[in-house]
């Protein structure tokens, strides 16, 4: 069914880019100094927020009609598990990229603002990653 590939294939992007950037490209961020990782933070942002949105939406819109369609509870939760990134991202951490990306903070707010968003970026890593263990281990891929 083309809506399982969808939710699938769009939650495992969500998940390792999410993990990718918790992992390799905030770290790195970090370890540049705080206005290099500004500066980085806010070209990065503007390229990669559409495509964690899009992925977002399409993992929860993909997962709730394949779910609807089979009867199956685990397509509908994993959706759902992605799709909170979206809430979790316009009500929690946009507070600190509005700051980090329209601001002008001193070297010690810079740092203080990276720091909060890499642990805040973990949520949205691990509710992806929650989302493709899940169906990896519900999902028959044959």
């Amino acid at each position: 069914m083309a809506f399982k590939s969808l939710t699938v294939a769009s939650a495992g992007l969500f998940a390792l880019w999410a993990l990718y950037v918790s992992l390799v490209e905030h770290p790195a961020r970090l370890r540049a100094g705080a206005a290099a990782g500004v500066a980085e933070f806010r070209e990065s942002y503007r390229r990669a927020a559409p495509w964690q949105a899009g992925a977002a939406a399409i993992s929860l819109v993909g997962g709730v009609i394949a779910s609807l369609l089979t009867s199956q509870w685990v397509w509908g939760l994993s959706g759902l598990l992605v799709g909170l990134a979206i809430p979790f991202t316009l009500l929690v951490i946009m507070p600190t990229n509005r700051q980090l990306l329209h601001g002008a903070p001193s070297e010690a707010e810079a740092a203080t603002l990276l720091a909060r968003w890499g642990l805040l970026h973990w949520v949205r890593s691990l509710l992806g990653l929650a989302a493709l263990v899940l169906l990896c281990s519900r999902v028959r891929f044959v």
